[in-house]
């Protein structure tokens, strides 16, 4: 029997690995499977190289746009700036603003039909605006990323600010904290679930603002690099571009899920269970210390 209990391997996990190791090998095998299919059908010409190039046609092209050439940094720089700098100054502009009028029903009853306003006018519409308003350079581009990157954080976060729980916020006032207090205390943290979500979708739409911004006008950045390339129908130049976007877009999202475990600890229970031992003994540290 316990000869049969050592030989014996949990089900779904292959040859001993653990689940995550058997999910991951699982999902490059159906990966690895899809591409050789897809090169042999290419290969075969079952595929039409302007609407699918091979994936080996692909590689080359990646291999000359950041190694033997060597163009696309450059405009990866470009379109990174302008994605980092929209959506910093957006989501700020968003959250500061959301905070203000989350705090003043005055302000709030004054704001809200222009905002509205706002949040109902397309974004993609407005990019031609700006461009003949602030010019072709940066400035234009980062403009739009800024607007496109507003709308999310402002309704989120002033969304999370009206929905603190109103008996405790009874609660902060018979215990006579003060209105700083209720806000830093009680408001931005019951808020901040509301504010990441918000961020998340902010990060998310930043990159499809940028790369509006230089469809609609620009010479340089990763926007211009696949108009360029679809334009002379170079499709694995395009499909290499293409991918670079779709990888920097996973990469930007899952930072940001990263950054939300880490700020709002406290909706994992094993996250709050990890920083309150940390803090305890932090504490205990420092009582030690005093005492000493």
């Amino acid at each position: 029997m316990s000869v049969a209990n050592d030989l014996a391997v949990p089900v779904g996990t292959g040859l001993g690995l653990s689940p995550a190791r058997a999910r991951l090998a699982r999902n490059l095998a159906i990966f690895g499977t899809i591409v050789v299919l897809w090169e042999a059908a290419s290969r075969l010409g079952l595929i039409d190289p302007l609407f699918l190039p091979a994936p080996s046609a692909i590689v080359a092209a990646f291999v000359s746009l950041y190694v033997t050439v060597g163009n696309a940094w450059y405009h990866l720089g470009i379109t990174l700036v302008e994605v980092f700098a929209g959506f910093f100054a957006g989501s700020a502009l968003g959250i500061g603003l959301a905070i203000l009028v989350g705090l003043n029903a005055t302000l709030r009853r004054f704001m809200k039909p222009y905002i509205i306003v706002l949040e109902a006018t397309p974004r993609i519409a407005v990019g031609p605006i700006i461009i003949a308003a602030l010019g072709f350079g940066w400035t234009s581009k980062i403009a739009i990323v800024m607007l496109v990157c507003f709308f999310a954080p402002f309704v989120n976060t002033l969304s999370g600010m009206l929905s603190v729980n109103e008996d405790a916020r009874e609660m902060f006032r018979s215990l006579g904290a003060s209105k700083w207090q209720v806000f830093r205390k009680l408001m931005l943290p019951d808020a901040m679930p509301m504010i990441m979500a918000g961020l998340r979708l902010a990060m998310a739409s930043a990159l499809s603002g940028a790369l509006v911004a230089e469809f609609i006008s620009a010479n340089e950045g990763m926007g211009v690099l696949l108009k360029r390339y679809t334009s002379t129908l170079n499709m694995d130049a395009t499909f290499a571009c293409l991918l670079t976007l779709t990888a920097l877009g996973f990469l930007i999202f899952r930072s940001m899920e990263l950054i939300d475990e880490r700020l709002v600890f406290w909706r994992s229970d094993a996250r709050a269970a990890a920083v309150g031992r940390r803090r305890a003994n932090a504490f205990r540290s420092a009582a030690i210390a005093r005492g000493a």
